[in-house]
């Protein structure tokens, strides 16, 4: 049973302050200021660009990757980081549909993140080759699915409101009706439980800055199933993702496995923050994760729905349809927002009207989760939020 009281330790969580967001922005982990220090001072310092080699920062992508491999139920191989979540998308779908040349069709959801979209849309104008982008219901989806889609790209939780589509079920009909399969793990890894192997699934991309704490602009990750890494052309083919980036050649040959999905020069000081974070996750067991992000959700709801009657439950009732958080919808949502963050409950809104919770066993306590619910519910109730300062809107929501 893992001790979710020891996990708390390894993170330094201001005081007085109750972080709900975690689903937005991880806090930050104790041991990644040492680590990021001792990059940046013996090996940048001392090494110079000998830490290429001495420090092994060329290698770190893979390895961490590895690392993130055993989060989400990937093989040994099979993922690797760096760059940002939108590339990451951009390589995945460009390589899924190189796969089905004479299908036209991209099949998502209107729970996908924006980005994610923004990108198919972006592909899909420069490959002009008369492919569609098919926006459907999240609850449509499996009905959507036949013989004229490419790839099936979705996003695994529900960035607003943490509804989860079932991978197993969704991959095997993507995989019966001969498409190919693109998940979006960026509000499932170290959240809940994900079987990519099992389920078949053909590629995966993520962030890191989440649940699994990398800090802001943390490198992304792409999951490529092994049997196809050998076929999946990466359309930003670059240097870094060459069978020999240090011969030079003016061709691209791609490398083996999925360190042909590399493109740029790595986030060395950002990777070493990444690993330092991942230790966390040391004797950590996921379905615990998960058996108390449900308790804790579940509490929050209880908590808020007893006390208030003025917010209505943007998430599935059934936890075990949603990921690791809660939304809330309220017609003032931004505002009430900025007046919990001004008593030190940090969660997050998204447009039109949706508050967001995120919950963290690894460092969130019941206690917690009641003193957020009960000051939410003083906010609604006596129209605490309705003051000058919490109505400005900020650059970021």
């Amino acid at each position: 049973m893992t001790d979710f009281s020891r996990t708390r330790d390894l993170f330094h969580l201001p005081d007085g302050v109750i972080y709900l967001d975690g689903n937005s922005l991880g806090p930050l982990p104790k041991t990644a200021l040492a680590r990021a220090t001792r990059t940046m001072a013996d090996e940048w310092g001392e090494m110079l660009i000998g830490g290429w080699n001495k420090a092994q920062w060329m290698a770190m992508p893979g390895q961490i990757g590895n690392r993130i491999a055993r989060l989400i139920g990937a093989e040994e191989g099979s993922v690797v980081i760096g760059d940002t979540l939108s590339i990451k998308v951009y390589q995945a779908l460009a390589s899924a549909l190189d796969l089905r040349p004479d299908r036209r069709i991209v099949l998502s959801d209107s729970g996908n993140f924006p980005t994610d979209l923004y990108m198919a849309e972006g592909l899909l104008r420069t490959l002009d080759k008369g492919h569609e982008l098919k926006i459907v219901a999240p609850e449509d989806v499996a009905s959507a699915i036949d013989e004229t889609v490419a790839a099936v790209m979705l996003t695994h939780v529900d960035y607003g409101t943490g509804r989860m589509h079932d991978i197993a079920e969704i991959t095997r009909l993507t995989h019966e009706a001969g498409a190919i399969s693109i998940w979006d793990l960026a509000h499932s890894a170290g959240a809940v439980p994900v079987d990519l192997a099992g389920c078949g699934a053909d590629f995966a991309t993520g962030c890191t800055y989440k649940y699994l704490n990398g800090g802001p602009g943390a490198p992304a990750f792409i999951y490529v199933r092994p049997g196809l890494q050998e076929s999946a052309r990466p359309a930003l083919s670059g240097w870094l993702g060459h069978e020999a980036p240090f011969a030079f050649d003016l061709d691209y040959r791609p490398a083996g496995g999925v360190e042909r999905m590399r493109v740029g020069t790595p986030p060395v000081i950002q990777m070493a923050v990444l690993d330092a974070a991942l230790n966390a996750w040391g004797g950590i067991d996921i379905a615990d994760v998960r058996k108390r992000s449900i308790e804790l959700s579940e509490l929050f709801i209880a908590e808020v729905e007893a006390g208030t009657d003025k917010l209505a439950l943007a998430s599935p009732r059934d936890a075990n349809a949603r990921g690791s958080q809660v939304s809330f919808r309220f017609h003032q949502g931004y505002s009430a927002m900025q007046a919990l963050i001004a008593r030190g409950i940090i969660g997050d809104f998204r447009a039109p009207d949706r508050m967001r919770f995120g919950f963290c066993p690894l460092y969130n306590t019941p206690e917690e989760i009641r003193r957020a619910a009960a000051a939410l519910c003083e906010i609604v109730e006596t129209d605490a939020w309705n003051r000058p300062e919490f109505l400005k809107r900020e650059a970021v929501t």
